[in-house]
C-alpha cells in the first residue's frame, strides 16, 4: 500500500501518516492541502513527501479524503522556506503551514485564477452599428471601439466617458459579448518623473547596484529625510524593467499606505498592499496574485515575507531595527531575518533600510557580512536638528511639562510652525491615587494597575485588557479624594488644548486611531497645516514626513534609562533619534528637546552629543563585554499557570534534563528559572528559563535534543509553555 506525509495544524511538533487512495496517488506532491480524518474532525493538511510505498503497517491507517489542489498551493521555495521556518524557530510544522496560507486556503477553499473582464462585438452588435441613428453617439462610440479590436472593460470605460450606460445597454441587447480572460499587467511605465539624485544619494545608489549578481545583504543606513525611499524605488525601477518582482516590507498597518502610494505613484498599476487591516479574501487574492505573477510590487507587513513569488527579484525591509517585526505570539519568528533567509536561497538582493540600524545588522556591517552604505545629509541640505537635554530636577512640571519645554513649543507657533511632543504612553494618568491612604486601583489579573482613560470614562489595563469603571470613591478608605498620577498622551493633549487655545491640538495613538481611513485623514491634516501640535506615542516616531514641523519635546525619557532588558537603551536611542528625525525636514531649522532627570546619564549626553552612531557603537562594545546578542544567541523557555511554584516546577524540571554541558569552550548557559519582570498577567503566573550560548548551531543542536524531553515530561501537561528563539524581549 502507499502511505504519504502530512502535516496538520496542531500544536504537536510531528506530522502523520495517511493511505492514499489509487485516484489520488499522481496529485500528492510537497506542497499540496489535502482534507484528512483527525480524530473527530476532518482538517486541512499540507503533503509533506510524495507517496511511498510500504508494507501493511500493524496499525490502522485512516485514508486521505480530499486533494484541493491541481497545483500544490505552496509553490516548492516557499514550501522548503515554510520547514526551514519550522526547524530554526523550532514550531510545528503544521501550524507553520497555517500561518503562511491566507484564511481562505487554510479553510480548504479553492482560488480561482485572477481574471479580467473583456468585451467584444457579436453579430448583433455589427448589424445594430450599421443601424444605429447618428444622434446615439454613446452607444456607437462602444461599438465602433469593440469592431476595432475585443478590450478590458475598464480601458474601455476609462477611454469614453459616460459609456457605463451606453455599454449595460448593449450587453442587454446582445450586441456586446463579456468573457474572462487571465489577468495581465498593464505596460511598465514610470508614471511620475524621477527627481534628480544628489550626489551622496546617486554614489548610495551606484555602490547597491554594484554587488554582485544574486545573493547579497546591503544596509543602507541613512538620516531621516535623507532620501532612502528613493534608493528603494530606483532599485525597484531596475528590478520592475527586467521583468522580476520586489517585495516591500514596512513594521506596521500604519506605515504600508503611504509607502504604498509612494510606489503606486511611480509604477501604476501592479503594487499590491498586504496586511491584516485587510480582509481575508483581500489578502487571498493578493496571495494568489503574487504567486501567479500578476502583481509586481508587494508592499505589506511581517506577515507579507511568506508571499509567494512568482518571478522574485528583490526584497526591501524598511525601517529593519522595528521590534515589530518579531512576531510575539505564536510562530515567534523575526521577519527581517527571515527575508534574509530567503533572499539566499532565491538568489536576490535583499536591502535593509533605517536610520537607526539595529546593533545586530550593524555588527554583521562591521564584520563585512552586510555591504554598508550610509547617507549622511539630508536631501535639503539642512542641518540636523539641535537636540538638547532639559534637567526638569527642582523644577515646577504643570501635567508633567515643564515651562522651558512649553515655552520652546510656543516659539515655534508663534513661527507659524508645527511643534510635536512626545509620550510612549497612551491614556489620561497611569495611576490613580487615593490622597488620603494612597490605595491604587489594580488589575484583577496581572501585576499592575488600571490606566485612567478620562476621555472614555474608564480604567483599562494595557497589559491584559481588563475593563473597569472610573472609581467615585476609593475602594480601600471610601475617600473621595481620587487623584491621577502620572501622564498619559489624553493628559497632555488636555494640557495643550488650554495653554494654546487658539492651536489646532491632535492626538496620536491607538485610543485616537481607530481606523487606517482616520489615521489618513489625520495625517493629511498635518500635512496641509491644519494641525499645529502633535501629542503622540510610536505611531508618530517613524516614517512621517511633515514639512511645517521643526520641533519635537519628548516628555520623558528616562523610563527606558533602567530596564530590566539589555535591549531598554538600544530602543531609546533609536526611538529618539527616530523622532527628532520628524523635525526640520523641509529645511528649516529643528529643535528636540528632551525632558530628564537624569540629565549626566553617559547615554543621553552621548547620543545628545553625537548622535546615533556614536550611540550604537558604545552600545556594541558593552554587548561584547558581556556577550550578549549579537555576539550570542538567546532562546527563551516561557512558563505560565495559575500558581507561580506550578510554573517554576516545570522550568526546574526542564532545567534538569538539559542536555549535558560537553566541557567545550562554548557551553550553552541555563539562566533561572526565574519569575517574569511583571510575573502575573492575564490571571497567570509566568516564569523563564534562558539560555545563552556563543554558538547559535551548538545552541540549537541542543534545543533540538531537549524538546522532545520536554513533550514527554508530566509536569509539560500542567504548564502553557512556548519556546522562542532569538526573543526581542525578556519578561
Amino acid at each position: 500500500m502507499k502511505l504519504v506525509t502530512v502535516s496538520v495544524p496542531v500544536p504537536l511538533r510531528r506530522t502523520f501518516e495517511y493511505s492514499v487512495p489509487t485516484t489520488f496517488a499522481e496529485q500528492l506532491v510537497p506542497g499540496t492541502r489535502v482534507r484528512v480524518p483527525f480524530g473527530r474532525r476532518q482538517l486541512i493538511g499540507v503533503v509533506l513527501a510524495a507517496p511511498r510505498e510500504v508494507a501493511a503497517p500493524d496499525y490502522a491507517c485512516k485514508p486521505i479524503t480530499e486533494v484541493l489542489d491541481a497545483q500544490p498551493a505552496l509553490p516548492p521555495e516557499l514550501f522548503e522556506l515554510c520547514r526551514w521556518t519550522a526547524d530554526y524557530y523550532q514550531h510545528p510544522i503544521g501550524e507553520v503551514f497555517a500561518a503562511v496560507l491566507p484564511g481562505p486556503l487554510r479553510r480548504g477553499e479553492v482560488l480561482a485564477m485572477a481574471t479580467d473582464t473583456w468585451l467584444r462585438l457579436s453579430a448583433a452588435g455589427q448589424q445594430a452599428l450599421a443601424t444605429l441613428p447618428a444622434r446615439a453617439t454613446a452607444r456607437r462610440g462602444v461599438l465602433e471601439a469593440l469592431a476595432i479590436a475585443p478590450l478590458p472593460r475598464a480601458s474601455l470605460l476609462a477611454a469614453q466617458a459616460g459609456a457605463g450606460t451606453a455599454l449595460r445597454r448593449a450587453l442587454a441587447e446582445g450586441w456586446v459579448e463579456a468573457y474572462e480572460v487571465a489577468a495581465q499587467l498593464p505596460p511598465l511605465a514610470l508614471m511620475e518623473p524621477e527627481p534628480t539624485l544628489s550626489a551622496e544619494q546617486a554614489a548610495a545608489l551606484a555602490a547597491l547596484a554594484a554587488a554582485p549578481e544574486g545573493f547579497s545583504t546591503g544596509l543602507l543606513e541613512g538620516v531621516t529625510g535623507s532620501g532612502k525611499t528613493e534608493i528603494y524605488l530606483r532599485l525597484t525601477a531596475q528590478v520592475l524593467a527586467a521583468g522580476r518582482q520586489v517585495l516591500v516590507l514596512a513594521p506596521e498597518i500604519g506605515l504600508t499606505p503611504q509607502l504604498a502610494e509612494r510606489f503606486a505613484a511611480r509604477f501604476g498599476a501592479g503594487v499590491a498592499r498586504f496586511h491584516s487591516g485587510l480582509g481575508e479574501t483581500e489578502r487571498a487574492q493578493v496571495w494568489q496574485a503574487a504567486r501567479d505573477g500578476t502583481v509586481r510590487v508587494i508592499v505589506g507587513t511581517r506577515s507579507a515575507v511568506f508571499v509567494p513569488l512568482a518571478a522574485p527579484g528583490l526584497i526591501i525591509v524598511d525601517e529593519e531595527h522595528d521590534v515589530s517585526y518579531k512576531q510575539q505570539d505564536g510562530l515567534r519568528y523575526a521577519a527581517r531575518d527571515v527575508a534574509v533567509l530567503r533572499a539566499s536561497r532565491l538568489g536576490v538582493p535583499v536591502l535593509l533600510g533605517s536610520a537607526t540600524p539595529s546593533l545586530e545588522s550593524r555588527a554583521n556591517a562591521e564584520s563585512g557580512r552586510y555591504r554598508h552604505v550610509q547617507l549622511r545629509s539630508r536631501v535639503q541640505n539642512s542641518a540636523p536638528p539641535t537636540i538638547g537635554l532639559l534637567d526638569v530636577r527642582q523644577q515646577a512640571l504643570e501635567h508633567g511639562l515643564s515651562e522651558p519645554l512649553l515655552a520652546a513649543v510656543a516659539r515655534h507657533l508663534a513661527a507659524g510652525n508645527q511643534a510635536l511632543l512626545f509620550l510612549n504612553r497612551r491614556g489620561y494618568a497611569p495611576v490613580l491615587l487615593c490622597h488620603d491612604c494612597g490605595w491604587m486601583l489594580p488589575c484583577p489579573n496581572c501585576d499592575a494597575r488600571l490606566v485612567l482613560h478620562r476621555g472614555r470614562k474608564r480604567m483599562a489595563c494595557h497589559h491584559c485588557g481588563q475593563i473597569a469603571p472610573v472609581p467615585k470613591t476609593c475602594g480601600d478608605c471610601g475617600g473621595s479624594a481620587l487623584v491621577p498620577i502620572g501622564q498619559g498622551t489624553e493628559r497632555i493633549e488636555e494640557a495643550l488644548r488650554l495653554r494654546f487655545p487658539e492651536a489646532r491640538v491632535e492626538r496620536f495613538d491607538s485610543d485616537r486611531l481607530r481606523s487606517a481611513a482616520q489615521m489618513q485623514k489625520l495625517f493629511a491634516d498635518v500635512r496641509s497645516g491644519a494641525v499645529n501640535l502633535l501629542v503622540g506615542t510610536q505611531v508618530l516616531a517613524k516614517g512621517h514626513d511633515f514639512a511645517g514641523l521643526t520641533f519635537a519635546g519628548l516628555v520623558d525619557v528616562d523610563q527606558a534609562l533602567y530596564g530590566s532588558d539589555f535591549r531598554a537603551l538600544e530602543r531609546m536611542g533609536q526611538l529618539v533619534t527616530q523622532v527628532a528625525g520628524r523635525v526640520g525636514r523641509a529645511g528649516q531649522p529643528g529643535e528636540v528637546l528632551l525632558q530628564t532627570h537624569q540629565p549626566e546619564h553617559p547615554a543621553l549626553q552621548l547620543l545628545a552629543r553625537e548622535g546615533y552612531p556614536a550611540f550604537a557603537a558604545a552600545q556594541l562594545r558593552e554587548r561584547r563585554d558581556f556577550e550578549l546578542p549579537p555576539f550570542s544567541s538567546l532562546a527563551l523557555l516561557r512558563a505560565e499557570a495559575r500558581r507561580e511554584e506550578t510554573a517554576l516546577a516545570f522550568l526546574r524540571s526542564a532545567r534538569a534534563v538539559f542536555p549535558a554541558r560537553d566541557g567545550s569552550d562554548t557551553p550553552v548557559e541555563v539562566l533561572g528559572p526565574a519569575a517574569a519582570t511583571m510575573a502575573r498577567r492575564a490571571g497567570y503566573q509566568h516564569a523563564q528559563l534562558l539560555l545563552k550560548c556563543r554558538s547559535r548551531a551548538k545552541l540549537h543542536r541542543a534545543i533540538s535534543e531537549w524538546l522532545p524531553l520536554l513533550e514527554s515530561h508530566a509536569d509539560a501537561r500542567r504548564v502553557r509553555w512556548s519556546l522562542d528563539i532569538d526573543p526581542a524581549d525578556l519578561f
